[in-house]
Order: C-alpha cells, then structure tokens, then sequence
C-alpha cells in the first residue's frame, strides 16, 4: 500500500527546527503551564513559530523528540524500530543539545 510521503516530515527537517531555535533564528515556548522541571519525566510541549514538538524529559534531562507537527500539517514520529540517527535530537552535535537542553529548561 503506498503512503503519501509528502505529509510526513524527516528527522532532518525536525532536527533543522531545532538549529534554528538553538542559532536564535526562531523562538520557542512551551505549549502549557508546566516548567521543564515540573514535568521531569514525561513529554514537555513547545512550540517553535507554529511547530509543535513533544520532547521528552528524561530525569531532567533532553532524551528525544516524540513528535513534531509543522503548521501546515506534515507530521514527524519517533519510532523505537527505527535505527539510530533518525531522531532529530540524536542528529544534533554535543554542545547543540546541551543549549537546546539549557534553553528548554529557561523556558
């Protein structure tokens, strides 16, 4: 069965999103009430200028990103079958993903 794979976004693309917010190109804020630390273990929602992602917190601490939906629909989701590298926080450098956890937890 074909899929339509014009609806659905790629690691990449995700991953580009988040560059943009760690390079101030775009701002992001969380979707709700809960802080990074009130959530601790769970998903924390944020929104980059009309992207909505679902990043884990793991312990306090940047695991994955869930899910990412752009504003006009096209959808990313992780997949634990999928190998490793195809999530867009895994595609990210060690001092990105330190600023994207730092800035994840002053928001």
């Amino acid at each position: 069965m074909p899929t339509d794979t014009a609806a659905h976004l790629s690691a990449r693309e995700v991953c580009q999103v988040l560059r943009d917010v760690i390079f101030e190109r775009h701002t992001m804020k969380k979707v709700g009430y809960q802080s990074w630390d009130e959530i601790y273990a769970g998903h924390f929602l944020v929104d980059v200028d009309g992207w909505r992602l679902s990043i884990y917190n793991d312990c306090d601490e940047l695991d994955y990103c869930e899910e990412c939906i752009c504003p006009v629909g096209r959808r990313w989701s992780f997949d634990s079958g999928d190998r490793y590298g195809t999530d867009p926080v895994a595609l990210l450098s060690v001092w990105e993903h330190q600023t994207l956890e730092r800035l994840l937890k002053e928001i």
